[in-house]
C-alpha cells in the first residue's frame, strides 16, 4: 500500500503545481489509508507536506512574477490568525468520543475524517464547476470585496487547522472573482498563501504530537517531486482543462470516506 501511497504523493505534487490547489484535499485520506496514520495525526503531517511542497512551487511562479503578494497578504494574515487558534485552542479539545447514539459512535478521527470528505465534496463541486468560478469580471475589486477575500480567508484558516487541508479550492475563486487577480497570478499567489498558511499551523501545534521524522519527510520529498513536474507542465497544459477530471475524482474519494466511516 506504500508504494501506492508515494504514487499519490506525486499526485498531490502534480496537482497543486498545475492548478494551485486540490492535491492538498489527498493528503490526509492518502496518509491514512496508504499509510495507515491515524486521522488527527494525519491533520499535522498534511500541513507540512503541503506547505513545503507549495512553497518550493511557488517558487516557479515567483520567478515569471505570478505572485501578488499584497493579496496573499490580505487573504494570508487572517487566515494564519484563524489556523494558529483554531490549532491551539479548538482541535485539541475535541473529545475522543464526538457522538454516541447506541451502538453508532463517532470518534475523533471518524469526525475528522467525515469533516474531510464534506470538504472533498465541497471542493469536487467547485472543481467541475470551474467554468463559471474562473470567469473574470470586468469591474475593479472593490473594498468590499477586499474585505470578503480577509473573512474568507478566515473561514480557509479555520478548516486549514482542522483537517490539514491548504484550501487552494476556496483561495483560487476569492482570488480570481472578489480580487480580479487573473488565473495564472491567482494560482502563484494560491501556493504563497497555502505554504504560508500550513507551516505556521504545523509549528503551532508540532510539539503537542509525535512525529515519524522519516515517513514525514520521505512523503513531502516525493510531493516536492510532483510540484515541480507540475509547475512544468504548467507551461504546456491549461489546468482549467484538467479540473473537471480532477474534480470528479475528488468527488468519488469523499463518498468512499463517508461510506467507509459511516457504513463499513
Amino acid at each position: 500500500m506504500e508504494i501506492i501511497g508515494y504514487a499519490a504523493a506525486v499526485l498531490i505534487g502534480v496537482s497543486l503545481g498545475l492548478i494551485g490547489g486540490g492535491g492538498s484535499i489527498l493528503t490526509v485520506p492518502v496518509l491514512v489509508y496508504l499509510f495507515g496514520v491515524d486521522a488527527f495525526l494525519a491533520t499535522e503531517y498534511s500541513l507540512f507536506i503541503v506547505g513545503i511542497s507549495s512553497l518550493v512551487g511557488s517558487v516557479s511562479y515567483f520567478k515569471k512574477g505570478w505572485v501578488n503578494f499584497k493579496m496573499a497578504l490580505i487573504f494570508g494574515i487572517p487566515s494564519v490568525i484563524s489556523i494558529f487558534l483554531t490549532r491551539i485552542y479548538l482541535l485539541p479539545f475535541i473529545p475522543e468520543e464526538v457522538l454516541r447514539i447506541q451502538n453508532f459512535i463517532i470518534t475523533r478521527d471518524i469526525f475528522l475524517l467525515l469533516l474531510f470528505a464534506t470538504m472533498m465534496i465541497l471542493a469536487s463541486y467547485k472543481m467541475i464547476k470551474n467554468s463559471a468560478s474562473e470567469k473574470l469580471s470586468e469591474r475593479a475589486a472593490n473594498k468590499n470585496n477586499t474585505f470578503l477575500a480577509a473573512a474568507q480567508g478566515s473561514v480557509v484558516g479555520v478548516l486549514t487547522g482542522l483537517v490539514g487541508a491548504g484550501g487552494g479550492f476556496m483561495i483560487i475563486p476569492a482570488l480570481v472573482n472578489l480580487l480580479k487577480i487573473p488565473m495564472k497570478i491567482a494560482i502563484g499567489t494560491s501556493l504563497v498563501i497555502i505554504s504560508f498558511n500550513s507551516l505556521i499551523g504545523f509549528f503551532s501545534s508540532v510539539n503537542h504530537v509525535k512525529i515519524e521524522w522519516e515517513l514525514l519527510i520521505s512523503i513531502a520529498t516525493i510531493a516536492i517531486a510532483g510540484i515541480i513536474i507540475g509547475s512544468q507542465l504548467s507551461k504546456k497544459i491549461d489546468g482549467k482543462k484538467l479540473k473537471p477530471a480532477f474534480g470528479w475524482f475528488i468527488l468519488i474519494m469523499g463518498i468512499y470516506i463517508i461510506t467507509k466511516e459511516i457504513f463499513l
